[in-house]
């Protein structure tokens, strides 16, 4: 299994984070301003997560499915992918003979 894409792992990060920038705008300072800069930018981060986790997921769908959940789905995926990854027994030099 190979590990979750670069564009996966940075995607995630970037959904919370975007996140978490627009609930503190809108608890805090009300801008109009903030959050038409940064809601494409989560909404864009969003979209890459899901759909990179789909592509990559196979067959399993739990993965997927994780991705979907809004704001840290895409960091659940990435861990999930991750764990998939490093206990696959054909990982390069660990093949049983």
């Amino acid at each position: 299994m190979q590990p979750p894409s670069l564009l996966l792992r940075l995607s995630a990060p970037v959904e919370l984070l975007s996140l978490f920038a627009l609930l503190a705008n809108l608890a805090v300072l009300h801008r109009q301003a903030v959050a038409s800069a940064i809601g494409p930018l989560h909404g864009c981060a969003y979209l890459i997560a899901v759909i990179s986790a789909a592509r990559e997921a196979g067959p399993d769908r739990t993965i997927t499915l994780l991705s979907a959940i809004p704001g840290i789905g895409g960091t659940l995926a990435v861990r999930r992918l991750a764990a998939r990854a490093s206990a696959s027994p054909h990982r390069r030099g660990t093949a049983r003979r």
